[in-house]
Order: C-alpha cells, then structure tokens, then sequence
C-alpha cells in the first residue's frame, strides 16, 4: 500500500520556543495561531440549541434557510449577487474544504495545482492529498505553456494580508476561462478588510455576474467566533457545487443540524459581524503601533487577521526574541519558502493579551 507522504504540522516545531515564552513571569501571549477567543454571540448559541431535540439526519446540501442566510450575506456584505440556491454547499469548516477539494474534483497524478507561493500549508496537503502536482506561483507567465487543473487564490491573504486587485483577479479568471481551469478563491478573510477593500471572485466586477469555472470558500470561524462549531461553505459554479455534493453525500461529510441553525442565525446578524471587526480593529492597532516602533517593518496586511512582520532577519531568530519576551508567533517559513525573513503575528488574543504583548515590547 502506498502512504502518502506529508509534511510535519508546522505548528509542532514550536514545542521550544513555545516553552520559551511560557517561562515569562507574565505568562504567554500566544498570537501564533489565529484561533478566535471572544464569545460566541447569544443570538447564535440559541441558535444552535434551538434544533438541540432533531433526532434525524441532517442534509448534506444544507438547509434552505442556510444556502439563503448565505446568499443574503454575501449580497449585504460583499456586493455578490445571482448566486444560485442549489450553488451553496455547507463545509465542516472551510479547513477540510480546502484540503479535499482537488480531490473531489477529480483531479490527482498528472494534474498541477497552482497555490500561492506564501499560503496556508492545508493548500499544499490538498495537492498531496489528490496525488497532484504543486506549483508555487502569484502570476500566470510563471506558468508558461502548460494548462493546470486547478489555480487557488487568497484574498486577503493567509499569512501576508495582502488584498489581491481587481485587475489581477479578472486576468486570472479570464485566463482560467480560455483554459477551461477551475479557480478557487479562498474568502474566509473576506469581511475583514482594513486598509481596502477585498473583492470576492464572484463579485461582478471580477467575473461579470458569471461564476462558470469558479468556486469561493468562505468561513464563519473568524467573524463569527465559530471555530469550534466547524461552519464553513463553499458557492460558485453550480456545476462545480453539484459535483462536490454527490461526493459529499456519499462520503458522509455533513455539517451537523444544529450547526446548521447556528450558521443562519450568524450569516444574518450583521450587528455581530460589526462588534467583531471593531474588536480586530483595535487589537490590529496597538500591535502594529509597537512592533513598528520596535524595528519592525509591517509588509502587506491591509486586511485579515495578521500581521507581516519582518526585522530583515531569519524568521527563526525573529521568534525566539518575541519568545524571549513571552510572545508567541509564526514563522514566515511555514507558509512557503519565501517566508525566510518574516513571521505572521495573530490578532487573536484576548484585549488583555494584546495589551500584555504591547507592554513587553514598549519595555
């Protein structure tokens, strides 16, 4: 039997330097991964209850009232419309979405999948996963002759915050059309622009009110503190979506009843959404405030939930200082190799962390 061969988790190699700052009088200030901290809202935690007494199985394509709440919120909050009903899919989170969908595709040995040269390394376990090929690129003259299947987007960006034009994200979706090459953008960041404004693939200024060849992700672990509820959804091509469904049928992957609920009641509470973002708001100012004035350069992170941060030296060294410090943060090297010289600073930790974390780098 052949076993596939993956990457170590990154997040495992930070057992030392992790104790490191765990030493500090004042405890750890863990910004190295970006898992939410504020409450659930009451309105979505009802939610989840309220369908608490269904015995029976839950529907893999959701239910309706889920593919309009999304529909809704994708037309109030990002200008999509004319997503179809049928052409919204719920996910157990939008991690496992991303690490099975080229193989739910279809796509495997000889097939290429072009991932961004920094990104979320669940990217590059989907290619193994299917038995393709990766290729590492932000720009299509990279690619030259050869036609991949399948070509992933971040924007805004997993580590780097980086909010991608509308120019570039137009040229790619025509250049994938006149190829018949699927694009997946991966939007989870998507409400949570700073400095600009992120456009979805499917806005119509990028595609022109079509979604043929395209699918977005999206998530509710950031926005609306459901990391723990795994709540995520994909929507897009309908054909695209259908072929995932029948998939997902028969391979059991089902968002759960109540979660269900729980995503319908956060999809529609728009006040919630707008607290969070002012919460991130606030934390994204003091960090950035005092890793700049700390020698810090601050690259990209116009939007999402992190911030780029570099001292121009090896990533490594960047972590054990803030270690040293009891801060907790990423190397830029688990995101690809480009990543030598930076590490990814999480905005999520508790206000009274953040404010530990400022404190320590002012003194």
């Amino acid at each position: 039997m052949n076993r596939i061969a993956l990457p170590d988790f990154p997040w495992d190699s930070l057992a030392e330097v992790k104790a490191t700052a765990q030493a500090h009088p004042g405890g750890v200030v863990d910004l190295s991964i970006g898992t939410p901290v504020d409450p659930v809202p009451d309105g979505i935690r009802e939610a989840l209850a309220s369908v608490s007494e269904i015995p029976g199985y839950p529907t893999t394509h959701g239910i309706p009232a889920l593919r309009e709440a999304a529909r809704g919120a994708l037309s109030r909050r990002h200008g999509v419309d004319g997503i179809e009903p049928d052409a919204v899919l719920p996910t157990i989170g939008s991690k496992e979405a991303v690490a099975w969908l080229p193989r739910l595709l279809g796509f495997g040995p000889g097939d290429v999948v072009v991932i961004p040269e920094l990104a979320y390394p669940t990217y590059e376990v989907g290619v193994l996963l299917a038995g393709a090929s990766i290729l590492r690129s932000d720009g299509l003259t990279a690619l030259g002759p050869q036609k991949p299947a399948m070509i992933w987007l971040n924007s805004p960006s997993n580590p780097t915050g980086q909010v991608l034009p509308v120019e570039h994200l137009r040229k790619v979706v025509e250049w994938a059309r006149e190829r018949d090459v699927v694009v997946v953008s991966d939007e989870c960041y998507l409400a949570l622009g700073w400095e600009s404004d992120p456009l979805s693939i499917l806005h119509p200024d990028v595609c022109d009110g079509r979604a043929d060849g395209l699918i977005a992700v999206h998530s509710l672990s950031k926005s609306a503190n459901l990391a723990s509820y795994r709540a995520g959804f994909l929507t897009g091509d309908p054909r695209l979506i259908k072929q995932l469904l029948e998939v997902r049928k028969h391979a059991g992957m089902i968002v759960p009843r109540p979660v269900q609920e729980a995503m319908v009641a956060a999809l529609t509470d728009d006040e919630a959404l707008r607290t969070q973002r002012e919460r991130y708001a606030r934390r994204r100012l003091v960090l950035r405030k005092a890793l700049l004035d700390n020698g810090f350069r601050i690259d990209h992170s116009e939007a999402g939930l992190y911030l780029w941060a570099t001292r121009d030296e090896d990533a490594a060294a960047t972590v054990r200082w803030l270690a040293g410090r009891g801060i907790l943060v990423a190397p830029g090297t688990f995101y690809g190799p480009k990543g030598g010289k930076h590490v990814r600073v999480a905005l999520t930790a508790t206000d009274e962390r953040v404010d530990a974390a400022v404190e320590r780098l002012t003194q």
